[in-house]
Order: structure tokens, then C-alpha cells, then sequence
């Protein structure tokens, strides 16, 4: 969850942009990606395609957002007790991070 932010370029709809986002949040978007079998330039098109009012940016953060809480509510993942879990797993990457930085 380092606060570090990472800029990509990426085409959208057939023109090149970049996009400003933290590790982990392209992490997510890459794992999405890996998961709906989509570049992401594909995604970030489809993204953009509904995107309203806010920047891309936002937009992308709220849509990985929206996207991994459907998927947890349709797999009856969201319960109590499991944000001490994620916040394990966000230290360890931190650290690592750290480590290979």
C-alpha cells in the first residue's frame, strides 16, 4: 500500500495518456486484467467508456474499488474479522517494497 505513486502509460480508445497511480492500485488493475483476460489498455478503454465526471484516475481507483467488493459479495467473502488479515498482507508488501527498492 506504499503511497508512492507510479506513472504508465497506456492507450485509451486509441490514444496514448498516462495514468498516475500507487503500486499497489496497478497491481490490482494488472491483476484484473490477468483475471478478464484483457490488456491494460483494453480495460482502462472500457473504463473510460463509462467514465463520468470524475478524473481517469478517480474513475480507475473507484472502478478496481467497486470491482473487487462485487466479487467478494458474490463469493460471500465480506465477513467480520478479516481486516486484521488484510492488514497483515499489506505490512508484508510494504516490506518487501521496502526491501527491494
Amino acid at each position: 500500500m506504499s503511497g508512492i505513486l507510479v506513472s504508465r502509460n497506456v492507450t485509451v480508445a486509441g490514444h496514448r495518456t498516462s495514468i498516475r497511480l500507487e503500486g499497489a492500485t496497478w497491481s490490482a488493475l494488472d491483476q484484473i486484467c490477468e483475471i478478464e483476460d484483457k490488456t491494460v489498455h483494453e480495460l482502462c478503454t472500457l473504463i473510460e467508456s463509462i467514465r463520468m465526471g470524475s478524473s481517469r484516475t478517480a474513475f480507475v481507483r473507484a472502478f478496481i474499488i467497486t470491482y473487487f467488493h462485487s466479487v467478494a459479495n458474490a463469493s460471500g467473502n465480506l465477513k467480520s474479522g478479516t481486516m486484521s488479515s488484510v492488514l497483515e498482507t499489506a505490512s508484508s508488501r510494504i516490506q518487501k517494497q521496502l526491501q527491494d527498492a
